[in-house]
């Protein structure tokens, strides 16, 4: 008899160490907070936050989603950070995500002037008119988290992704201009989907103006190599902490080139050194 209560003892103390691990599990998620403020023209937008352990205060980033409108919480960029001891902010901007109802989606609002019929020039200078505008939702979305108390409002950076990578490379432009006290910004992919000339020329206007130090982060497998192939060596060129880098493929298709590169687990776990090094040059972090 002896043996079969050894047995089911083994059995009870796995369950219960699975139970345990699922409980670790369970905890280690983070959940985000979705908070509200005020957008561009008085417009009540939404985003994630996610706070550390602690009390702060802490330095910070604000991200910004790409083009779609679905938006993801983010949850292992928020982990990646908040392990680290930063506040992490997604704001969705006016028609996306938690702000669908909002506005329109920069995606829609290109459809409908893609359906005037207009020359491709004029057409790209349209699209590049609608990422200003959107901007601003960007620009109030910072305001917002400069102004939360556990955020320590001297270490502040923006990133993100495609459209995001966009959006932070203009606010780079707009902390030059109104000296809005960002520290460093990391643009992931910025319009590898959408390079044209025309949109290419804005962006490096961008990044010629832009002040505190730039990071354009890409894969090899990316849509484009463009934007680095372009705008880095402006970044080398202003030297100081600016820079930018291309990775070995990540995945097998351009889409894990270029989104999972760059919001996932396995893309951080890459990325992720030499981002934290920039931003400990730069005084973040």
């Amino acid at each position: 008899m002896l043996k079969p209560i050894k047995f089911f003892s083994c059995c009870a103390l796995l369950l219960l160490a699975f139970g345990i691990a699922g409980r670790i599990a369970v905890a280690a998620q983070i959940v985000p907070s979705v908070v509200t403020f005020t957008g561009d023209g008085g417009v009540t937008l939404k985003g994630n936050y996610y706070k550390p352990e602690g009390k702060g205060p802490f330095p910070a980033v604000l991200y910004n989603h790409g083009s779609g409108t679905k938006v993801g919480d983010f949850q292992d960029l928020g982990k990646f950070y908040t392990d680290r001891g930063f506040a992490f902010f997604v704001p969705s901007r006016r028609g996306h995500g938690l702000s669908a109802a909002s506005g329109v989606a920069i995606n829609d609002q290109s459809q409908q002037l893609r359906s005037q019929g207009m020359r491709k020039r004029e057409f790209a200078a349209q699209v590049v008119g609608l990422h200003e505008t959107a901007n601003r939702d960007v620009i109030a979305a910072l305001k917002w988290l400069k102004a939360q108390p556990e955020v320590d409002a001297k270490r502040i950076v923006v990133s993100g992704i495609s459209y995001g990578g966009i959006q932070t490379l203009l606010t780079a432009e707009q902390d030059a201009e109104r000296k809005l006290g960002v520290k460093a910004f990391v643009a992931f992919a910025p319009a590898a989907m959408s390079w044209n000339p025309v949109l290419g020329a804005r962006l490096e206007k961008a990044v010629r103006a832009a002040k505190a130090p730039v990071f354009i982060i890409q894969a090899q497998n990316d849509f484009s190599l463009d934007p680095s192939q372009y705008l880095d060596p402006i970044l080398t060129a202003k030297g100081g902490q600016n820079r930018g880098k291309v990775y070995p493929a990540f995945g097998t298709t351009p889409g894990e080139g270029h989104g999972k590169f760059a919001v996932s687990e396995a893309g951080a776990q890459i990325w992720g050194g030499d981002v934290l090094s920039f931003l400990k040059d730069c005084g973040v972090w």
